[in-house]
Formats: structure tokens, C-alpha cells, sequence
């Protein structure tokens, strides 16, 4: 059965807030489920060439999570990608109040795949929400490539987190995915050098850390504050993840509750 975290009593060698107990009461009273879904390419193939595609799906995380119907194919994206992502972030926002199917509260871009931390905020909002995300985001690339075929290896992976070590890590194991580009043996519990792992992580864009440790980078696309509030804020989670990242320890969480 799903952890269904309410005030989660997480590592105790961290600091986390006691506001956990004030935290969206409507979330907490429904004792909200939280998913670690993800999904790569088929035959591990890249399925973001360039910025343009990694905006295009940064932009579809937004848009797709609407119980309504939209219109987000690729020619409209394109005309309107003309001078940015920040016209298609407007183009979103300026259209009625969306009826949201999830909560995105963390997500990242890698070459071949993506990771995201959901929960429903309806009855089958995931299963609904990753139908739209991926039939529409597969469409896209076919379009703008000239392909057919099937983009993804399969049906997304949904992993339920399961309780309280799961759910105090798996945030932060989600944007340090980015860390297999310049530091791949924090995989195998340790770090070269920690410090350029950090400052790694403060530029990659494409993942929800920077909105994370308060830099405003696509701030409307996740719903932060449930864990924020849980894991202590800006500032204790950036003190974590140093912590983290000092004292690495992935392999005691198990590879079957993290990855593919």
C-alpha cells in the first residue's frame, strides 16, 4: 500500500519545520498519495535533442495538467515559441483556471528520460495525466522530426513511495539525476568532488531544484510547499542536499524503489 505521509517523521539527524502539521489541510486530510513516475525512450533513445524540446516538455507538464481538452500540438507551439518559453508560459495563464489532475511536486529532465513526483488531485488523475503528457509530448517529437512510431519504451513506471526514508529522499535523488552527466559515480556512493557536484546542480535548468533552493526557474509548473514545509524550506533543503551529497548513502534505499 501507498506511504501516505501527513507530518513525516524523516531523518532525525536533519532539521525539518513543525509546520508539516499546518501544511493544506485538504492534502493532509485526504492523506495524499505520492508517486515516483518516469519513463524513457525506446531503446534508451534520446528523446530531447535541444532546448527547444526540453521547453516544449517543460511546457506540456503545465499545460496537460488540465482535466479539459487543449489544443498543445506542435505548429501551435512553434508559432508561439518564437520568442520564448516565457509567451507560452503567458499563453497558459491567461486562459481559465485549469482543473488540475495531479500535483507535480518535483520533476527532471534527463537525455532518455524524465522523472516526476506526483500525487493525484482527482480519482485517476495520474494514469489521466500521463496519457495526455505522453501521447501529446510523442506527437510533438514525431511532428517536428519527421518520425513514426513509438517514442517511449513502454507504458511510464509508477513507483509508490512506501514510507518515510523514501519520501525524505526521493526529491532529492530526483534532481540529482543530472549529476550522471559530469559525476556518474555518486552512483556508486561516493563523490569526487562534491562542491563542483553542488554548483552543478545550481545550473542545470532543467529539473524543478532551482525552484527548489529559491531560484525562480519555471515556479508554475510544481506544487512545492507540502514538501518544502516538510523538509524544513529553501534554506534546509539546500543544507541537505549538501548533506546529502557529503554523506552519501543511495544504495540503502534499494534500486527498486528509485529507478528502472
Amino acid at each position: 500500500m501507498p506511504y501516505r505521509p501527513t507530518y513525516p517523521q524523516l531523518y532525525p539527524q536533519f532539521q525539518f519545520s513543525t509546520s508539516c502539521d499546518d501544511v493544506d489541510k485538504g492534502l493532509l486530510s485526504r492523506q495524499m498519495e505520492i508517486y515516483h513516475t518516469l519513463n524513457r525512450g525506446v531503446d534508451k533513445r534520446e528523446i530531447f535533442m535541444d532546448d527547444q524540446d526540453r521547453f516544449r516538455f517543460v511546457h506540456d507538464l503545465y499545460a496537460f495538467n488540465d482535466a479539459d481538452l487543449i489544443n498543445a500540438n506542435y505548429w501551435d507551439f512553434k508559432k508561439a515559441n518564437d520568442s520564448g518559453f516565457n509567451v507560452i508560459a503567458r499563453r497558459s495563464i491567461e486562459k481559465k483556471r485549469r482543473k488540475m489532475l495531479v500535483n507535480i511536486h518535483a520533476f527532471c529532465l534527463m537525455p532518455n528520460h524524465y522523472h516526476l513526483l506526483l500525487s493525484p488531485k482527482i480519482e485517476g488523475g495520474i494514469p489521466k495525466f500521463m496519457k495526455k503528457l505522453n501521447m501529446g509530448y510523442a506527437r510533438y517529437f514525431n511532428e517536428r522530426y519527421k518520425r513514426k512510431g513509438a517514442l517511449f519504451e513502454g507504458r511510464y513506471k509508477s513507483i509508490p513511495v512506501m514510507n518515510d526514508k523514501h519520501f525524505g529522499f526521493i526529491p532529492q535523488y530526483i534532481h540529482f539525476n543530472p549529476l550522471d552527466l559530469v559525476s556518474p559515480e555518486w552512483r556508486e556512493n561516493r563523490l569526487v568532488d562534491c562542491q563542483k557536484a553542488i554548483n552543478f546542480l545550481g545550473s542545470y535548468r532543467w529539473s524543478s531544484y532551482l525552484d527548489y533552493i529559491g531560484k525562480k526557474n519555471f515556479p508554475s509548473v510544481t506544487n512545492r510547499r507540502f514538501i518544502l514545509d516538510c523538509l524544513g524550506g529553501t534554506e534546509q533543503y539546500k543544507s541537505n542536499t549538501k548533506k546529502y551529497l557529503e554523506e552519501l548513502d543511495i544504495k540503502s534505499l534499494g534500486k527498486s524503489t528509485l529507478e528502472f
